[in-house]
């Protein structure tokens, strides 16, 4: 037992001395030192890493059987699901792991924003992340016409449609995305191929964001910096458990809507084939998008329209510097902390207003479009106004001198 040890040392030691992969893992994996107060809202970044393996794993199969033809596409999809062995389980996998990346994702981005982990050294990661979240998006409307469905075809028609309202080169621009006049089979082929090929970039994205967070080591729910090794703990075994823990619980959730619930997340447009003479009552995106959606329709004018909704995601980008304080965690930020629930139910309306027939009226009273611009408006305002003024007035809880002292502090509250 000693010797075949010995053996399997030596052979590490000459693996790793012209090829450094296990003190590599040992360094940024093992002993990587972590913060010792993270709670369970910092599963959810090793849970979306795992759903990306997940999809990307899937996907590379579905492409096997997939047809990238308008003629055959929406059939090609329905022979996945009845013929090809397990195929229906490889297309509700794939199908709902996109909604449960999103659901992953907003809940990692949300808890950065009540915890400031994009203030201070930690800008480019929050910078890193917003890159992924935006080709994420990319990879998902892409992927939503592929089944060519009605929800998919006009969905896509409607989508690119924006980029018209450009000035001089916007049809262009259209046209060129269509790869024609209007979306058909070239427009079915190359998003095909950049459906494929985003997420092995959204992959590379994702080692380039850990690369980051390993250069100033993760923010932690005090929001204070680490000062000594008491500090932190070695990542393995202790997160790495509560990592696995947090995963079996998140597949349990996964995998109910998998086998119980798969068109849960989904149109019922969509398993109409595409018809481009007829189009649907209710042109909606799926959920994810729907927030932008709402705010796309707040706004009367087309090219105004198009700036906005961009304009709602390209914000999160210069978010370390319109937040003003040099507190990081809500939890020691009292006004903060009101006004960022306020936000959250303001991208939920979002969504409700995203997801309702433009003459939709809420107690049939109030139009949702009114509702839309109202929220609208508080969404930038939030931003642009709040984030700014409320970082110079207002006053924070004092801080605790280390995390090490606040642990024992809650240890010792908990006894008693």
């Amino acid at each position: 037992m000693q010797e075949n040890q010995t053996k399997r040392n030596k052979l590490v030691e000459w693996i790793d001395y012209r090829l450094p992969i296990f003190s590599y893992t040992d360094h940024n994996v093992i002993s990587y030192p972590t913060p010792k107060n993270l709670n369970w809202m910092w599963n959810f970044g090793s849970l979306a890493g795992i759903v990306l393996v997940i999809m990307i794993a899937s996907g590379v199969f579905l492409a096997m059987n997939y047809q990238p033809n308008t003629a055959i596409a929406f059939q090609s999809v329905e022979r996945i699901v009845r013929d090809v062995n397990y195929g229906w389980l490889l297309r509700y996998i794939h199908m709902n792991g996109a909604s449960m990346f999103f659901v992953l994702v907003y809940i990692h981005m949300f808890r950065g924003l009540y915890y400031g982990s994009y203030k201070a050294p930690r800008e480019l990661l929050w910078m890193i992340g917003v890159v992924i979240y935006v080709t994420m998006m990319a990879t998902a409307f892409m992927g939503y016409v592929l089944p060519w469905g009605q929800m998919s075809f006009w969905g896509a028609t409607v989508i690119t449609n924006l980029f018209s309202a450009i000035p001089v080169i916007g049809t262009h621009i259209v046209n060129w995305i269509w790869g024609g006049f209007s979306v058909d089979l070239p427009t079915l082929n190359r998003f095909f191929v950049w459906h494929y090929l985003l997420p092995m970039i959204l992959f590379m994205f994702v080692v380039v964001h850990l690369w980051a967070l390993h250069v100033h080591k993760s923010n932690n729910p005090l929001g204070i910096d680490i000062k000594s090794k008491d500090d932190v703990m070695p990542f393995h075994p202790y997160y790495t458990i509560k990592d696995l823990v947090g995963l079996g619980v998140f597949m349990m959730v996964f995998l109910f809507f998998v086998f119980f619930y798969p068109n849960f997340f989904g149109e019922p447009d969509n398993y109409i084939p595409a018809n481009p003479m007829v189009t649907p009552p209710h042109i909606v995106p799926e959920w994810y998008f729907l927030p932008f959606y709402a705010i796309l329709r707040a706004v009367p004018d087309k090219l105004g329209g198009v700036i906005v909704m961009f304009s709602g995601v390209l914000i999160l980008f210069v978010l370390p510097w319109l937040d003003t304080s040099k507190v990081r965690s809500a939890t020691f930020r009292p006004i903060y902390k009101q006004l960022f629930w306020i936000f959250v139910l303001d991208c939920i309306l979002l969504g409700i207003v995203g997801s309702k027939p433009p003459d939709y009226a809420f107690f049939g009273l109030i139009k949702g479009v009114l509702v839309g611009r109202a929220a609208t408006i508080y969404y930038f305002f939030h931003f642009l106004v709040l984030m700014p003024l409320v970082g110079k007035l207002e006053k924070p809880k004092p801080l605790p001198n280390s995390i090490n002292e606040e642990v024992i502090k809650a240890c010792r509250a908990k006894e008693d």
